[in-house]
């Protein structure tokens, strides 16, 4: 017998089976109903029914009109905390102090959370400190950050549209984006470049760039990005940060356990 027979064996099984159930409904690029549930795990019908409603009362699932099946709010606050007791927002600005020439840029870090981005940690520099404060706990429309673009870039074009269903926020200054076509274009350059660029989208004066810290199945778990001032950019500067951002999420995101060769990455 070997290992992965042996851990099987130990595994509770309705535990395990609540687990594929979350799984699959988090991979589902539809809403799965009780008979898919079923038949693509492999477990009775009248199984998943009780699983399914343990998961609804525990808040990890939420049973739709239609009787599909999405991901509850729960699972929402574990990713936080996985998120914030992983520290990546104090590991990246550690790596990025040791290895850019810029040290004491402001970082952030934010997880998505419907349309917005909630920021959960940041560190503020002087400069950018006079047109914002980053703080944990702000909320702000993901389609106007660097993060919210990174989140987004992972999406699908359907899904994007869907969530700006009823149109995009306001804007914010005079160069945030303005339509659903024009941030669709923002997200294709997103994911051909492997970054995301608030061009003073958010906050006139202050230009941030971002990447996705992935987890262990390529999804983005936080969003990390560098702010600093419009004018005093230069456009060498512009491609070592960058060229940093990339480089330490892709680090973080390994750490995180994802597995960035399956993306051709």
């Amino acid at each position: 017998m070997d290992d992965d027979e042996d851990l099987r064996q130990k595994l509770v099984p309705a535990v395990e089976r609540a687990s594929r159930i979350l799984d699959f409904v988090a991979r589902s690029k539809t809403y799965p109903n009780l008979s898919l549930l079923a038949r693509e795990l492999g477990i009775a019908k009248s199984s998943v029914h009780t699983l399914c409603n343990t998961l609804i009362q525990l808040e990890l699932l939420i049973r739709r009109p239609d009787q599909t099946f999405q991901l509850g709010q729960h699972v929402m606050r574990w990713s936080n905390a996985f998120t914030q007791q992983s520290d990546v927002a104090t590991e990246f600005a550690s790596i990025w102090d040791q290895e850019t020439e810029l040290p004491g840029a402001t970082i952030t870090l934010s997880v998505l959370d419907g349309s917005e981005v909630v920021y959960i940690a940041a560190r503020n520099s002087e400069a950018s400190h006079s047109l914002i404060d980053f703080r944990a706990g702000m909320r702000l429309p993901a389609a106007f950050t660097a993060t919210g673009k990174a989140f987004l870039s992972h999406m699908s074009d359907a899904e994007v549209r869907r969530l700006y269903g009823e149109g995009l926020p306001e804007p914010r200054t005079p160069f945030s984006v303005r339509s659903l076509d024009a941030l669709m274009q923002e997200l294709d350059h997103t994911r051909s470049q492997g970054f995301s660029i608030d061009n003073q989208q958010l906050v006139e004066g202050i230009v941030c760039f971002g990447a996705s810290v992935l987890n262990s199945r390529n999804r983005p778990i936080a969003g990390v990005a560098v702010s600093l001032l419009a004018e005093r950019l230069s456009d060498e500067d512009k491609e070592r940060i960058i060229s940093n951002v990339q480089r330490i999420a892709t680090r973080l995101s390994h750490r995180m356990g994802a597995d960035l060769s399956a993306d051709g990455g």
